[in-house]
């Protein structure tokens, strides 16, 4: 039996409808209106999320930055330099291990991370915009049971810190 070949627009239509291109879309989209709203305040959605970590788990080590973050080790590090370079945050030999640098915001780092806040909560109204409330819980629902199911599958290892641990 012979496949008949799928017409290219139908092929495009597919591609479009699928998963993956939708939720790379959907990061696009979300990236560039973070960029946005908080270009006042000069952070990346990366940026943000390394800051937010290291003022909730001070003195975290990279390796542990980029768990909690679901980062590789090279992209958490690439965050790193520049936040040091703008005087962000401080690299320390670490306590346990001088071999390991402790990471925290300074305290240039916790009034950027503060003056944030709205810019930050913009960006997320804006994205969530289209959906009422209902379709919020649903999204968010829906992408937390997405990724816990294929945690396994992911190249960089996501262990999120809890404000008790």
């Amino acid at each position: 039996m012979t496949l008949s070949p799928v017409p290219a627009i139908a092929q495009l239509a597919q591609l479009y409808a699928r998963p993956g291109f939708l939720l790379r879309r959907a990061h696009q989209i979300s990236a560039a209106v973070f960029e946005d709203e908080c270009r006042s305040v000069g952070l990346t959605p990366a940026q943000f999320g390394v800051m937010s970590v290291l003022q909730a788990k001070p003195g975290l080590d990279q390796s542990s930055l980029a768990r909690a973050l679901g980062f590789d080790k090279v992209t958490v590090l690439r965050v790193l330099r520049g936040l040091e370079a703008r005087g962000l945050i401080i690299r320390t030999p670490a306590a346990i291990s001088r071999r390991s640098l402790a990471i925290a915001l300074s305290d240039t780092g916790q009034v950027l991370l503060l003056q944030a806040q709205e810019p930050v909560e913009r960006a997320y109204q804006r994205l969530m915009a289209p959906l009422n409330n209902e379709q919020r819980v649903l999204l968010m629902t829906l992408l937390q049971t997405l990724t816990a199911g294929l945690e396994s599958d992911a190249r960089a290892a996501f262990v999120p810190h809890g404000s008790s641990s």
